[in-house]
């Protein structure tokens, strides 16, 4: 059987299988959860050890340590992965949820209820967490499942699949609901590009490449994600204690991830001061610091920063800095190299923190806090199957209801039109 013949038949039983999820009792759904979350953590041992040979296969091809920790199972995050289905169970069921109902002045009652998306393809890389987070939200909303991780995590992601397919199905989950992609081939992707008559929405999650490369090439539906080039602006009327802080989790706290800070805009007046003390801070910590010309004057150890550093998304231990004038060339910046995903600006200054937030074009804005926060958990919403840039549909980190969509509904007593 060839590649596209395997896609194909594994996204036929997944529109086969949505057709029962959209139907299905919100107490079976919530048992398939608890059973799949119980399922990860009995099977732990054999998790670990297929992750165990993605990892040896990383270091030997030279992955960076951003990519080897976004790899990287263990007992705390398979627990983690676990407690997240646990929370999904616990989240309200939207499927079947009526809104907005009117009665015409025909008699004719014309609403809006919450269905399924129906059948959703997600293109991954490194993470095998993904696996289990995207499955399980998919399943609360009711929608069936086609995922392809990165060659990188085939291992992981076929082990975790296995377990949480099982207790799923074991549970009353309707069989072929939850399917993944086994080959490394890249054509596999080329024909989920095409799967329009099966899939009813491609969500990439990984770096600007994968985005692209599915934004540009897939027929089917699309919601972007991910990809952060995530400023912080101190102002000059910043607690500059306060902001040190910020600074240092946003930067450090984990640089591999989209919410992480890739750019430090610092206000002119306040330079001198915050820049020496703050940036020697960041090297302590193994920053690589790339500075503009008055950032190279101000402090040692710093090296040039050229055009293509500001829209930079480097997911490591690397930072761009910059000095701007003032909270006008701040957002200037801002709006020209940001990817929309998260903005932060650290001010004492009511007005310019009101402002920021009005005018900043982004998926999360914040005010004196670290852009690290931008996640479905810290948000409340639970696992996340990712953070949507654009604006249509979602935008943000995209949890249960962000994975339905609404049809009109009609209740009549024999109504036609004249």
């Amino acid at each position: 059987m060839s590649i596209k013949e395997k896609v194909v038949d594994k996204a036929q039983a997944a529109s086969q299988a949505a057709r029962g999820l959209a139907n299905l009792d919100t107490t079976t759904k919530n048992e398939a959860l608890l059973a799949m979350a119980d399922a990860l953590e009995d099977s732990s041992d054999f998790i670990l050890n297929e992750n165990q040979k993605d990892m040896k296969q990383g270091r030997e091809n030279g992955l960076n340590d951003a990519l080897m920790d976004r790899l990287l199972l263990t007992e705390a995050r398979l627990e983690k992965m676990a407690n997240g289905l646990r929370e999904v169970a616990q989240f309200d069921d939207p499927i079947g949820e009526v809104t907005g109902m009117k009665k015409r002045p025909n008699g004719l009652q014309i609403g809006k209820v919450k269905v399924p998306l129906g059948v959703i393809g997600m293109i991954y890389e490194a993470r095998p967490n993904v696996t289990a987070d995207a499955t399980g939200l998919c399943l609360k909303a009711g929608n069936a499942v086609l995922l392809r991780g990165g060659s990188e995590a085939i291992n992981s992601n076929q082990a975790v699949t296995e377990v949480i397919a099982k207790a799923a199905y074991k549970s009353g989950i309707p069989t072929g609901a939850i399917q993944l992609i086994e080959t490394t081939d890249r054509e596999a992707v080329q024909v989920m590009f095409e799967l329009n008559e099966y899939l009813d929405v491609l969500i990439p999650r990984g770096g600007p490449g994968l985005i692209n490369a599915v934004i540009n090439n897939s027929t089917v539906p699309v919601i972007e994600t991910g990809v952060g080039n995530c400023h912080t602006y101190i102002d000059n009327e910043a607690d500059q204690e306060m902001a040190q802080e910020i600074v240092m989790n946003a930067k450090t706290q984990r640089p591999g991830v989209c919410n992480a800070m890739e750019t430090l805009l610092v206000h002119s007046e306040i330079a001198e001061d915050f820049l020496p003390e703050m940036v020697t801070k960041l090297q302590e910590a193994d920053v690589e610091i790339r500075g503009d010309e008055t950032v190279q004057r101000l402090v040692s150890g710093v090296q040039p920063a050229d055009e293509e550093d500001w829209s930079t998304e480097y997911l490591d231990y690397i930072l761009a800095v910059k000095v701007i004038d003032g909270f006008e060339e701040a957002v200037d910046h801002i709006h020209q190299y940001n990817t929309k995903h998260s903005e932060a600006i650290i001010t004492d200054n009511y007005h310019k923190a009101r402002k920021f937030l009005n005018i900043v074009d982004a998926a999360a804005v914040y005010v004196n806090a670290s852009t690290r926060f931008t996640d479905g958990g810290q948000f409340g919403l639970g696992s996340e199957i990712g953070i949507s840039t654009q604006k249509l549909h979602a935008r943000g980190p995209m949890s249960v209801n962000e994975l339905t969509t609404t049809k009109f509904v009609g209740y009549g007593d024999g109504q036609i039109r004249e």
